[in-house]
This record gives C-alpha cells, sequence and structure tokens, in this order.
C-alpha cells in the first residue's frame, strides 16, 4: 500500500491507541503533527518540554494507557531528559520520539544538531533510529512494543528527512507476549515458606500496581495468611488504605506501623518491587529490616532480583500472576500458626500509630539543633506541615488522584494518604526531579477527567514548573487543583545546612515578595492562601467543587511555618572537617608567566 511515511507513523499510532500527545511544536516533525487532528489525535502544547515529559508520566500512570512525548531536534529534546529517565524508574510506558538533524548533515555541526541516542542511552529500556524511509512504521511498532514489554521509556530517533517520503509498504502487525508467570520451583517453594511462617509479611511494590488484577491478588493472598502489609516508597496506592491488614509504607517518614511490623517478620513476600534502598532505609531511628527473615523477591526484570537485599527465593514474573501460583499452593492451614495473636499485634500497632500520628503537630530538633523552635516561634499562628497535611486529609476525596513533588514538605505528607484502588498516587520516584507535581497531575486529569485531582508541591520545586500556568489557563485545557507549601525555602537542603553545616544557609532562601497564587490570577487561574487549618480545608473543599463542577483551575498556597522533617539522607552525609582552613583573604589570582 502506498503512503507517506508521515501517513505510515499516523497509522501505527492509531493501531496502538496513542490519543495523546506532550511536547511542543517543531518544524521537525510538523508532517505528523499535521495529521493529528484528522487521527483523533490530541497535541498537548505545554509551556516547557520537561513538564510535557511528566505530564505525559501521569497521564500513563493514572490511564494504564500510552502517551508519547515529542518536541524540537536538539534543544526541545534535550529538555526532555529529565522527564523521560523520571519515568524509567516510575515504569512507565511511554513513546519517545525524537526528530534529528537531517542524514545529509549530520556531523556538520549544524542547526539543533545533538546526539539524541547517546543522550537517552541511560534513559529508556530501548531505542532505533530510522536508517531508512521503508521502515518508519516496522521500527516505530518494535519501539512501541518494547516499551510495553519492559514497562518503560522507549526511543525512536527520526532524521528529519525520513519524513515526506513515498512508501510502498504493509503496516506490520501488532505483537504481544504475555507477562512471565514465574518458575514452578521457586513458586512451590515460596508458597512453603509461607505456609510454615508464624509472622508472614507482604510487601508491595508498583509492580503489585501495574499488574492487572495485582491489588487483588495480593489482598486474597494476605486475607489467607492474615499477614500484615506494607507497601514501597511512594507507593502508597497498592493496597487498599481502609483494610485492616494494611500497615502502610515503608522508608523516609512512612509508617511506624509498617516497620513495626516487618521487623516481626519470618518470612516477606516483596511483591512486584526492587527493593530500592531508600525504600528500606531506617526511618524515625527505627532500623526495621528482617535481617533473619526468608526473603522471597517477584519482579518481572531478573536483573533486580537479590541485587540490594540477600534473597531466599527469587520469582521472575508478573505480581498478580505469581501471587496466585502462590496462593493456590499453600499448604493446609497456611497462616493458622499463631494466627490471633498475630492478627491482635497488627491492630495494636496499627491504632497506636494511628493515634501517634494524629497527635504529631511538629517536627522534633535533633540534639543540638535549634531550628524548628525558632520557627515555631517566630510565626506562631501558622500552620506546621503536619498540621496542613492534617486539614488536606480532611477535605480530599476518597477517589482522588493526587501528585507529589519531591522536597521536605511533601515528603512529610508521605504518611498520611492512603487509597481504596491503585494508580492514584503519582510520586517523582528515585530519580527525585523538582517540579514534576504540577504536570503529572495535569496529565493524570487528562487521562481520568471525570476523577477529582490534586497536586502538591513544595514552593521551590514550584517554581521549576510555574511556567506550566501560562499554558493550563486556555480552554482546552481541563481543570486542577494545585497546593503549594509555601514557607519561602528549600526546606531539604535547610535541613542539612541545620544539622551539619552550622545553619550556614546557602542558596536555600526564597523571595519572601512573589505570590504564587497572584501569578496564578495573572494566568487566568483561581489563586488563594490559606494560613490555618480551616481555611485550608475550606480552600480545598471549594476548589475541588469548582474543578469538577465549573470546570475552573484553582492554586492555593498554604502558608506553613518553616519547621523542617527528617533529612533525605542521614546515611550520605556528615560533619565536615576544617584541615587546610578557607579564609578569603586568600583570593588572590596567581600571575602566569
Amino acid at each position: 500500500m502506498k503512503m507517506t511515511t508521515e501517513e505510515a507513523f499516523v497509522k501505527v499510532l492509531q493501531r496502538h491507541g496513542i490519543e495523546h500527545v506532550f511536547g511542543i511544536i517543531g518544524s521537525a516533525f510538523m508532517p505528523i503533527s499535521d495529521l493529528f487532528p484528522t487521527a483523533g489525535i490530541t497535541f498537548w502544547d505545554c509551556a516547557h518540554e520537561g513538564s510535557g515529559g511528566m505530564m505525559a508520566d501521569g497521564f500513563t500512570r493514572a490511564s494504564g494507557k500510552m502517551s508519547m512525548m515529542i518536541a524540537q531536534n536538539g534543544p526541545g529534546i534535550t529538555n526532555f531528559v529529565t522527564a523521560v529517565k523520571t519515568a524509567y524508574w516510575n515504569h512507565s510506558p511511554l513513546l519517545l520520539v525524537t526528530p534529528q538533524a537531517a542524514n545529509k548533515t549530520i556531523g556538520q555541526g549544524g542547526f539543533q544538531e545533538v546526539e539524541q541516542m547517546a543522550l537517552f542511552k541511560d534513559m529508556v529500556a530501548y531505542q532505533e533510529e530510522v536508517r531508512d524511509p521503508s521502515r518508519i512504521a516496522e521500527v516505530l511498532t518494535r519501539v512501541i512494543a518494547q516499551a510495553k514489554r519492559h514497562s518503560a521509556p522507549a526511543q525512536i530517533n527520526v532524521p528529519r528527512d525520513m519524513f515526506t517520503q513515498v512508501v510502498d509498504i504493509e503496516l506490520p502487525p501488532i505483537l504481544a507476549f504475555e507477562r512471565p508467570t514465574g518458575g514452578a520451583e521457586a513458586i512451590a517453594k515460596a508458597a512453603a515458606l509461607l505456609s510454615k511462617a508464624k509472622f508472614p509479611v507482604i510487601l508491595n511494590g508498583a509492580g503489585v500496581v501495574l499488574s492487572a488484577g495485582g491489588i487483588a491478588a495480593s489482598r486474597a493472598l494476605a486475607e489467607t495468611l492474615d499477614a500484615p502489609v506494607c507497601c514501597g516508597y511512594q507507593h502508597n496506592d497498592a493496597f487498599p488504605g481502609m483494610h485492616p491488614l494494611f500497615a502502610g509504607p515503608l522508608g523516609y517518614n512512612g509508617s511506624k506501623a509498617a516497620m513495626q511490623l516487618i521487623a516481626k517478620a519470618d518470612v516477606v513476600l516483596a511483591l512486584g518491587t526492587r527493593l530500592n534502598p531508600f525504600s528500606t532505609l531506617p526511618g524515625y531511628g527505627i532500623d526495621y529490616w528482617p535481617k533473619q527473615a526468608a526473603i522471597i523477591q517477584v519482579d518481572m526484570n531478573p536483573n533486580r532480583i537479590g541485587l540490594t537485599k540477600a534473597i531466599s527465593v527469587g520469582i521472575v514474573g508478573d505480581a498478580a500472576t505469581v501471587a496466585k501460583a502462590i496462593h493456590a499452593q499453600l499448604g493446609a492451614g497456611a497462616g493458622d500458626t499463631d494466627r490471633a495473636s498475630r492478627k491482635a499485634v497488627i491492630a495494636q500497632t496499627k491504632s497506636a500509630w494511628a493515634q501517634e500520628l494524629t497527635s504529631m503537630d511538629h517536627e522534633q530538633d535533633d540534639p543540638g539543633t535549634t531550628w524548628n523552635e525558632r520557627a515555631r516561634k517566630a510565626k506562631p499562628d501558622w500552620m506546621s506541615p503536619r498540621k496542613a497535611w492534617r486539614a488536606i486529609s480532611a477535605a480530599l476525596p476518597r477517589n482522588a488522584i493526587i501528585s507529589s513533588d519531591i522536597g521536605n514538605n511533601c515528603a512529610i505528607g508521605n504518611a498520611y494518604p492512603t487509597f481504596d484502588e491503585g494508580r492514584k498516587y503519582l510520586a517523582p520516584g528515585l530519580f527525585g526531579p523538582c517540579g514534576y507535581g504540577l504536570p503529572s497531575i495535569v496529565g493524570a486529569k487528562i487521562a481520568c477527567p471525570d476523577v477529582p485531582v490534586v497536586g502538591f508541591s513544595g514552593d521551590g520545586a514550584f517554581g521549576i514548573a510555574v511556567t506550566e500556568l501560562t499554558a493550563i489557563g486556555r480552554k482546552e485545557w481541563p481543570a486542577i487543583t494545585q497546593i503549594v507549601f509555601r514557607n519561602f525555602q528549600w526546606g531539604a537542603e535547610k535541613r542539612n545546612s541545620t544539622l551539619w553545616y552550622d545553619d550556614n544557609f546557602i542558596g536555600t532562601e526564597l523571595d519572601d515578595d512573589v505570590s504564587y497564587a497572584g501569578i496564578a490570577k495573572a494566568c487566568g487561574l483561581e489563586g488563594v492562601r490559606a494560613f490555618t487549618m480551616d481555611e485550608l480545608t475550606a480552600a480545598l473543599r471549594k476548589a475541588i467543587d469548582d474543578q469538577m463542577k465549573h470546570g475552573l483551575t484553582t492554586l492555593i498556597e498554604a502558608m506553613i511555618n518553616q519547621e523542617l522533617g527528617e533529612p533525605f539522607r542521614r546515611d550520605a552525609m556528615k560533619k565536615p572537617v576544617k584541615i587546610a582552613g578557607i579564609d578569603k583573604s586568600d583570593m588572590k589570582p596567581q600571575q602566569v608567566g
């Protein structure tokens, strides 16, 4: 069948159901963007490509559907780097299309030329370049298949002179593969360990959310064993939050109940998780990882099994399929050993933590430091971060999708939100980019227009994405709600400064005169400030009502004091020592020659 290369490209997108594209328009891909409207494809032209990539990530994580990123070759494409690596560690199957400088000029240092394949080598699960016009549909089909197979971004690099060519081709068939189901011997061994366990614990990771039926399968297994279920850092939606067996998230600012319960485990089923180091670091001074327990690790990627923790059994497979297979092979009486006392311990531990969390109003100072005490005295009438999170929890609908940014105040909130189903909690993940909260929740709203969405950011991180306010006010963009924790500082780094650098605050202070609510109003959006818990709860309720009933986007500045939570990296920081000494009087440029 004769067609142009751009027609072939768009027809492949249609066959795979890719309806949404995020980026900024550029001449290098206008041959295909010109066809988007007639193809039923929506192009979301954001304010910055990096934010566009995070919108794509939010869209795909909220919906489970694949989306696409594209921009002008060179600087447009380099702006995608952070977003693509973020999506990689969020296990998001995205299509990254990178138009390239023309073949006839590559290597001459021409306009907007950069080595785009080398740039993303460590950012994607698969990459391929179109070498001949007749292969454009074949290559695109393969790249999409690889993204889905690896649940990660994959890249197609298209020299711009590959477009506007006439080819005579057949569109390749779509290939689908069954997800791995785990080895029979490993599943039998895992079932035997869990059947005899006195205190089994299940640890759910992102793989449980990504797997069709993963949450239900882990729930059935947990209920048979009466095993408490923890979740990995930033995966609070990997198990129903109201379930009596749910213990909460491990890791930074997580759930003490989860930490205390997994510390008692004699067998841990780590389901759909690579056991990343950040998710298992000590928290609240509790070194909770059970060093004597048998660890069963289930992951789709065999290279990640046993990488960070010693394990007893490794299973390469889909979380739902493996959980069901293990469940089917449990021995008679599995979970019966100490069942009654285990259930009592779970309930008591959860209750004690819930009471403690409710009573936590302020952040503690380390011995020898007084910053948090000073912060409370400086603004006694402003909310603390924890009071803000309690006010938010009072107004947040159970069915809402939320996004979080990187930073101190968002991290303090890690223990608060719970969910009834998966694909509800979008967080920046282990690449940890600032500026994720706003664009990802915009992408989620595009994916789920009938669901309330709320994004969260600290004021430092929000400054990186603030330009998107100039884009999302246009009539074709959906309404969202964004909360910015406003304390006029880069909190995580300031906490480091209080602990290890004697309050020497270099680069941590923000402009007190900037109003993000004011910027929102200037962009045609709603902007409000809330100074008290009651004001914040009321503002959030109204904003969600306006979002769902009136199509209005609202930015809420939650005005909080400058208390600082736990540092991100106690394991990686230490107080410096002075040896040679540094003095400004030594600033004497040396003469040469």
